[in-house]
């Protein structure tokens, strides 16, 4: 089955080039896109879909969400909002309401946040294990993961449990839990923070995860200065999430592991910002247009979660990333897009299991695509917080 859609008023294709056509359309072959170019030169399909001259663009590529919980933590966010601090030690609070709840609740509630995120033109998504805490809970937060997500992180290493010795949990996480997760996991996490896990401990986790075959991440530098910087670039992580408080040598760490990547080099390691999650703990943003200026490829994503970031609008990133982080908004769509599949390592090609590149629009790649009820991206930081999400297609099919 094949889909043309046509009359598309801006096509961003937001691959290495960042092209925007106008004039364009897109030709959706079953999973995949199999041709693009203007719209006079389109060739025949089963079907066409006029876009009304509506701007077009990748679907989102969200690779940071926290998703498999139950409750919530309204008080908290009150507290902070009246001017309390954020600490780490909220999330011992969600941990016990999602150990509580049942398999079908919890994959309920899960099929429910994933459908709102595509509905806001999400069309690729990560989320963490990490309300889980041991063995049995983690391992179960990771099956019902991977049976609705596109991407599955262990996060065992999310916050040492009350009344548990940090170094005992440590080798807890990185030995049976591990253990337990690993058919169901492709990344692991560690939150590398005052509060959270110390630079010793976080490398102990990774080197175990690494050895087990599983691709790193990095939650660092979000509440101070910190080692989590250092320790994605040492460890040769995919991403490192938060970098809100980066020193010269943080941003010099980051610079270097992107050399080379324009003439063909592999991918280094991303910094993911996440500024809906910053306003909610109203710590100061990422140094973004510093990062960009030396080199750093940037993601944008939205850290869902029930403590500090309960929305997987990327829409709303966008507009924050332009309008109080400095960057424009082709830079800040691409960070959402492009820059997502880079942190997923998901950005080209066709890997062994037969999953193609995302993020982008070009010939092979999945076909995830959304229109705009606007002739161009702009609208989305010139018209803040307006549902904007005319269609979207996710792998081929739509799904709004």
């Amino acid at each position: 089955m094949s889909v043309l859609i046509t009359n598309i008023g801006e096509l961003t294709t937001q691959d290495t080039e960042g092209t925007v056509l106008r004039g364009a359309a897109v030709v959706l072959e079953g999973e995949r896109i199999s041709w693009i170019g203007p719209a006079a030169h389109a060739p025949a399909a089963d079907e066409a879909y006029d876009a009304g001259r509506r701007a077009a663009l990748p679907g989102w590529v969200d690779s940071h969400t926290h998703l498999v919980f139950a409750g919530d933590r309204t008080a908290e966010f009150e507290a902070r909002m009246a001017g309390q601090e954020y600490a780490a030690g909220g999330i011992a609070v969600t941990v016990g309401a999602t150990r509580a709840a049942g398999d079908y609740d919890l994959t309920r509630l899960l099929l429910a946040r994933v459908a709102e995120a595509a509905a806001g033109g999400t069309t690729y998504l990560e989320t963490k294990t990490g309300y889980g805490l041991d063995v049995g809970h983690e391992a179960r937060s990771a099956r019902i993961a991977t049976g609705v997500v596109d991407e599955v992180t262990y996060l065992g290493a999310h916050l040492v449990p009350e009344g548990q010795d940090a170094d005992a949990y440590t080798d807890l996480v990185a030995g049976p839990m591990l253990d337990a997760v690993l058919p169901h996991v492709r990344w692991a996490d560690v939150f590398c923070e005052r509060g959270a896990f110390t630079a010793d401990q976080a490398r102990h986790v990774l080197g175990a995860c690494a050895a087990a075959g599983l691709g790193l991440r990095v939650h660092g530098n979000q509440l101070g200065p910190g080692d989590g910087v250092l320790l994605a670039v040492e460890v040769g992580a995919a991403s490192v999430d938060h970098a809100n408080h980066l020193a010269d040598a943080d941003v010099a760490a980051l610079a270097d592991t992107w050399s080379g990547f324009a003439d063909g080099a592999a991918p280094g390691t991303v910094a993911t910002c996440l500024p809906a999650c910053d306003l909610s703990t109203r710590q100061p943003f990422p140094p973004a247009r510093r990062l960009l200026d030396a080199g750093v490829q940037l993601a944008l994503a939205s850290n869902c979660n029930p403590g500090t970031s309960y929305t997987s609008s990327m829409g709303f990133c966008v507009a924050t990333a332009v309008l109080q982080m400095g960057l424009t908004v082709h830079e800040a769509v691409r960070a959402a897009t492009f820059g997502g599949a880079l942190a997923l390592r998901r950005h080209t090609g066709e890997d062994a299991d037969g999953r193609r590149a995302v993020g982008s629009l070009a010939v092979g790649h999945r076909a995830d695509l959304q229109l705009l009820d606007a002739p161009s991206a702009t609208h989305l930081a010139y018209r803040p917080g307006m549902p904007l999400v005319h269609a979207v297609w996710k792998a081929g099919r739509r799904v709004r």
